[in-house]
């Protein structure tokens, strides 16, 4: 279960209560407002959250909205028994003036994995992928940068007021319940916690986060979870035939929108506000009963009054005149790892029927050698101690690492090795390459020449972890050289074979050029055709390899 708590506005004295009160009071505003607060959390079924605002403001709950607790007295009721809870593990409590976004899942794969009883989360667009950290010194020397690609979590300090969540586990819920209630007051529940004995620990985690008792945030936040459908002149509005009418608008009850007036969304009318003749209205919430005068152009605005706009931007009647830094619907749009690679539709030759081909693949290669595997592993146990496989920690698909196996052809520890021969390298780039490779068993060099050392990869392809054909399956740190190739090459699974096999020419400080341009190549121009294409020029070259043995 959920409990969203919108706390009361601790503004001037002399404020209305708060663009936030403004919003949850004010119609159609309010339903936009509390179907996006009822949606923006991922800890629960929407039948499982709560909003619980100050009886004052008045908040009604809806038939197709989460329920509303009005509270008083700095206190909020919740559930007296743990029947409501089902097996949830976690009771959450959400700050309702912040409106978040982060991957839920990874969040609740962390909180599994601390060993706490009441869990503080801040999110943090600082801690989200991509970015880039520059390393410095003591004394403020740079020495370099690192790239993250990855979301990160890390440890906190407990702040002062209530953070965006707080995560309580269930079992230990009714420890910090006085009469079903618990405190609004953030000091007296960490006294609380600690009074019970209660293990208390606070995180950072990357996401994003908009304020909504700010102008950017509130509109940031309502312009994302506008419906996509258009509400026009519904409700006794008044909408002239000359006006025009673009992108996501929700109107309320008897709105007038003048002659070649523009309205431009994500645009939200409150009930009876008037837009006047050829005024433009862009990106913006006009208020309940504000009028927009004739040509008066207004863009990302939240006007909550008559006249507001005017004792803003001051006697100049000059367009745009409170334009704010940011594009307001794009800004909330949590960027998730996964956004930054090439997409495909559910049904596509890349997304489901080369799946279906790999699996299939996959298994009529397996089934031919799977007969000779207890040979190759005699023949490898007989002539280098070691284990038989060799299992590289390689990034897959949208970078999830997994192990990459392969028969073993080479000495135990070679990687070691490996570093203190990268001088005589004979390669650019990241990989390595020399002829005479002393890391190399006699048996081995066969098994490389004749890539039966491969067999054992199509267990990842039947596992899902890689593909017949796609880009070389590489580690984390060769894959952070290059952000645009990384994000291309990580679009798809690793294949055992790639047009990067096929056609590098390993032609002297280009290797690592053409492994770049190949593998962006294969992403961007990915067809069947292409793939049976790359499988012909590879039987073909695996032939001719298995004779020159002889």
């Amino acid at each position: 279960m959920e409990l969203i708590v919108i706390h009361d506005y601790k503004g001037e004295p002399t404020d209305d209560g708060g663009l936030l009160r403004f919003a949850l009071s004010s119609e159609p505003i309010a339903a936009v407002a509390l179907s996006g607060l009822g949606g923006s959390h991922r800890f629960g079924s929407r039948r499982t959250i709560r909003i619980a605002a100050p009886a004052q403001w008045g908040v009604k709950s809806r038939r197709d909205g989460p329920t509303i607790i009005g509270y008083e007295q700095g206190e909020v009721m919740c559930c007296p028994d743990g029947t409501e809870y089902g097996k949830n593990r976690w009771f959450v409590i959400s700050n309702g003036r912040f409106a978040t976004s982060a991957r839920w899942q990874w969040l609740r794969d962390i909180l599994n994995s601390v060993a706490a009883d009441v869990v503080i989360v801040n999110i943090s667009s600082n801690l989200a992928a991509y970015r880039e950290k520059v390393r410095i010194t003591p004394d403020s020397k740079v020495v370099g940068f690192r790239r993250c690609y990855l979301d990160a979590a890390q440890p906190a300090d407990i702040p002062p007021d209530w953070p965006h969540h707080v995560f309580i586990k269930t079992s230990i819920l009714a420890n910090l319940l006085v009469d079903g209630a618990v405190t609004l007051n953030f000091e007296q529940f960490v006294s609380q916690c600690r009074a019970n004995s209660l293990l208390l620990t606070c995180l950072e985690a990357a996401g994003s986060v908009l304020n909504l008792e700010t102008e950017t945030g509130l509109l940031s936040f309502l312009g994302t979870v506008l419906d996509s459908k258009k509400l026009f002149g519904s409700n006794g509005s008044t909408i002239a035939d000359s006006a025009r009418l673009f992108g996501k608008i929700v109107t309320g009850k008897n709105v007038h929108i003048g002659q070649n007036a523009v309205i431009s969304g994500p645009v939200i009318l409150a009930n009876s506000a008037k837009i006047g003749d050829g005024a433009v209205v862009k990106s913006s919430v006009i208020g309940p009963g504000v009028s927009v005068r004739q040509d008066e152009f207004v863009q990302n605005r939240v006007l909550a009054k008559e006249h507001e706009h005017e004792e803003q931007a001051g006697p100049s009647n000059e367009c745009n005149r409170t334009t704010l830094p940011c594009r307001t619907t794009d800004s909330f749009k949590f960027r998730e790892g996964k956004s930054v690679f090439r997409q495909w539709s559910g049904f596509s030759y890349a997304v489901f029927f080369k799946r279906i081909c790999d699996f299939v693949g996959a298994l009529i290669v397996l089934a031919f050698f799977v007969p000779v595997f207890p040979v190759i592993a005699l023949v490898i146990k007989l002539t280098s101690p070691g284990p038989v496989f060799y299992k590289a920690r390689r990034q897959g698909l949208h970078g999830k690492p997994f192990d990459c196996i392969k028969f073993r052809s080479m000495a135990v520890g070679a990687e070691e090795i490996q570093e203190r021969l990268r001088v005589v390298s004979q390669v650019d780039g990241p990989q390595f390459k020399m002829e005479k490779d002393p890391r190399v068993s006699a048996v081995g060099q066969f098994l490389r020449n004749t890539y039966l050392d491969e067999i054992p990869q199509f267990i990842n392809v039947l596992l899902g972890q890689m593909s017949i054909v796609g880009p070389r399956p590489s580690p984390e740190q060769e894959n952070s050289l290059c952000p645009h190739w990384r994000d291309a090459r990580l679009s798809v699974r690793p294949g055992i074979t790639g047009l990067w096999q096929i056609c590098r020419t390993r032609a002297e400080s280009k290797d690592f050029q053409e492994w770049l341009h190949y593998d962006t190549e294969y992403v961007r121009n990915l067809s069947v055709w292409l793939d049976l294409w790359v499988c012909w020029k590879t039987a073909q070259k695996l032939v001719n390899n298995f004779v020159d043995q002889f």
